[in-house]
């Protein structure tokens, strides 16, 4: 079947979380099955093992690819995955999380992902929730939209206030491109797209990506097996500092640590496969196992 999405440190992915046979998986992002059919290959166990992405397209695509094969394919996402995971008391040799936007999400321009490709303010990882791109662009007040491109796009505050400001004024704005081309027209010179972390901001706050992170990691050890291993891909600093953040708080108690780091400083890409892969230029792998 058709690759539609490269995975991003897939070797690296594999020597940290080592699959065995028979051992157990849990990917919580599952997406296009990049990462997890190259462990499924190793392990062979399909049947004790879940796949999760809360994109139904994503969903509908890892049904045909593991067609006849009795493994586990959830429609959820990752923290209320888990939650679910707990209640069965079901655990895992292996958890995976990619935290990434996937490619066919950025490149199809009818999701409103992508400020390169004129489509809908959508944004939406999960179709069936109400809140979009457009609603907030449209619908925040002035303020709101200031402090999330502060908080989740990490721009300057002035900058965040005017912007929020010009762009209050000059709404609504239907169409990805229109919104972009408008950051364009009302920023100064940079050598990264003016519209980046504005676009970075209303997607986290439209999928509620830091929340749903923050709710998630303490709760990875109760779906680990003992000496079972856990690896986390992040592709921008507010991820990376909040995987950081749990990894070291939660190895810092010597033998009565949940875990103990596989890698104390992230993992990230090579020149090779930054050459074939330039989106794997931000990503970071950080992994840790149950003690």
């Amino acid at each position: 079947m058709e690759e539609l999405h490269k995975p991003v440190l897939l070797s690296e992915v594999l020597e940290v979380l080592g699959p065995r046979p028979g051992e157990t998986y849990l990917d919580l992002t599952a997406g296009y099955g990049g990462h997890a059919s190259k462990v499924l290959d190793l392990t062979r166990n399909y049947k004790d093992s879940v796949l999760v992405d809360r994109d139904l397209f994503a969903v509908e695509f890892l049904k045909g690819k593991y067609l006849g094969e009795p493994i586990e394919i959830v429609n959820e996402d990752f923290y209320n995955s888990v939650l679910k995971v707990i209640e069965c008391g079901n655990t895992f040799d292996m958890v995976l999380a990619d935290f990434g936007v996937s490619s066919p999400q950025l490149d199809r321009s009818e999701r409103g992902f992508s400020f390169r490709a004129d489509g809908p303010l959508d944004m939406r990882m999960d179709k069936s929730q109400e809140l979009t791109a457009g609603r907030v662009v449209n619908r925040y007040p002035e303020g709101k939209l200031a402090e999330i491109f502060e908080k989740y796009g990490e721009e300057r505050p002035g900058n965040a206030k005017r912007l929020a400001r010009e762009i209050v004024h000059a709404r609504p704005f239907e169409t990805t491109l229109e919104l972009a081309d408008f950051i364009k027209a009302k920023s100064g010179y940079s050598k990264m797209h003016p519209a980046t972390k504005i676009f970075q901001a209303i997607r986290i706050e439209v999928n509620d990506e830091l929340g749903l992170i923050e709710r998630t990691l303490p709760l990875i050890p109760k779906v680990l097996n003992t000496g079972g291993r856990v690896a986390i891909i992040t592709f921008h600093s507010l991820e990376d500092r909040l995987v950081k953040q749990y990894f070291k708080e939660a190895s810092s108690f010597g033998e009565e640590s949940e875990l103990e780091l596989i890698n104390k400083n992230p993992i990230i890409a090579g020149e090779n496969e930054l050459v074939n892969n330039p989106r794997a230029r931000s990503a970071k792998l950080r992994a840790a196992r149950k003690r």
